[in-house]
């Protein structure tokens, strides 16, 4: 049992993300590095969709965190760098895209969508409770006797 423990957790070990980034990817400027590694955190992998290319080993992936280090080492500031990405890639290459333009609308739909669904189950509870109780009418001679009828047969 120690022996699976131990072999689980190894695995699990291997399989973080952190060494997606490539030794030989790794900036001799322990600065730069840094900046590379959070400019890589926010940058989306086109491949994997909802992982960073700091996390992912898409090909794609390695091609962009080396794209950003090379900006780093160009000179680029920070800015500069995602600028350059985006305007390369188009604004879905960011995790976490700006609450501008467009996408002020994706920002605002999912409280726009509570407000009107709270609005509306609000109304139909207050016409609801507004409402008069239908009453129950009952039968006349001739329903019961045809029910009669069919209870019999």
């Amino acid at each position: 049992m120690k022996r699976l423990l131990t072999t689980v957790a190894l695995l699990a070990a291997l399989a973080t993300p952190i060494w997606a980034v490539q030794p030989d990817e790794v900036l001799d400027d322990p600065a730069l590095e840094a900046r590379a590694r959070v400019l890589s955190k926010d940058l989306r992998c086109l491949v994997c969709r909802n992982e960073s290319i700091d996390e992912s080993n898409a090909e794609l992936a390695r091609d962009l965190r080396l794209l950003v280090r090379e900006r780093l080492v160009a000179g680029d500031s920070d800015d500069e760098a995602m600028s350059y990405i985006v305007n390369r890639y188009g604004e879905y290459v960011l995790l976490r895209p700006t609450a501008t333009g467009a996408n002020w609308l994706l920002w605002a739909a999912g409280p726009l969508m509570l407000l009107i669904g709270a609005g509306v189950g609000g109304g139909f509870l207050r016409n609801r409770s507004k409402a008069t109780p239908e009453t129950e009418t009952l039968l006349n001679d001739a329903e019961k006797q045809r029910l009669a009828e069919i209870m019999k047969s």
